[in-house]
């Protein structure tokens, strides 16, 4: 497809697919795509048939970070026209946390820089046994900062600092090893096994799910009482969802 559908969006049953559509740009970060992915997350969170988020990208890789014309741009622009232009990408790093559904990144070949950020910004990433991540910003003088706020959620700080300064790309099993990513899966069975996980997720409560969501990233901010507190609301709201009180009964039942 041409760089005229930089995105493209389609639903099989509860799962919602979006596909990063610029292979013969490695699905690099342009304005078009970031506005287009923008969009995609805010139909699927409207959708009410949707139950899961997946993003992968066409072609041989996952995202490669910011295409050429974004980085000529970065380094003629002024301070202002230079935060614009990063915002974009953290307003997709908010949607993608803001999200009601779990969004699930789908990682084959590599996932550098803001791809790496996109990937790890999603709640579950499945990553193909020869999946390359990594944070290279450094390289060329620039600061992986907005990424910096998801790798120290997943990483510890020393190896959230090691990864951020060497620039080295890593192996889907050292992403997985730091914490980065949630799977890896053997290249030749990774359509399939990747196809049962969000099978399986999509067949969960979807309530219970947005619930579950809402309350692990909330509780970021939270002292340890606030959290348990507010935990506690969060668990009164749930027993009275009508998936919580159909799963009640069915378990009730069987015992």
């Amino acid at each position: 497809m041409p760089d005229a559908d930089p995105v493209l969006l389609g639903r099989t049953d509860a799962i919602a697919r979006i596909v990063l559509n610029r292979p013969a740009k490695r699905n690099a970060l342009g304005p078009d795509l970031l506005r287009e992915l923008s969009r995609a997350l805010a139909q699927t969170a409207a959708d009410p048939q949707v139950r899961v988020v997946a993003i992968s990208g066409a072609g041989k890789d996952f995202c490669a970070g910011a295409d050429l014309a974004s980085v000529r741009g970065m380094a003629q622009a002024g301070p202002l026209e230079n935060i614009e232009d990063a915002r974009a990408l953290g307003e997709v790093f908010i949607a993608i946390r803001k999200h009601p559904r779990p969004v699930v990144a789908l990682v084959q070949g590599r996932a550098l820089a803001g791809g790496c950020g996109l990937a790890t910004a999603c709640d579950v990433v499945l990553a193909s046994e020869s999946a390359r991540f990594g944070y290279p910003e450094v390289n060329i003088g620039f600061v992986p900062a907005m990424v910096s706020a998801i790798v120290r959620r997943c990483a510890s700080e020393k190896r959230a600092f090691d990864l951020l300064a060497s620039g080295d790309p890593i192996a889907a099993r050292t992403a997985l090893d730091l914490g980065l990513i949630t799977r890896v899966f053997a290249d030749e069975s990774f359509e399939n096994e990747s196809d049962n996980y969000l099978a399986k997720l999509a067949g969960k409560s979807a309530s219970a799910l947005a619930m579950t969501k809402n309350a692990l990233y909330h509780a970021d901010g939270m002292s340890f009482e606030a959290a348990i507190e507010a935990g506690a609301h969060l668990n009164a709201l749930a027993r009275a969802t009508e998936d919580c009180r159909r799963g009640m009964d069915k378990f009730l039942r069987k015992e």
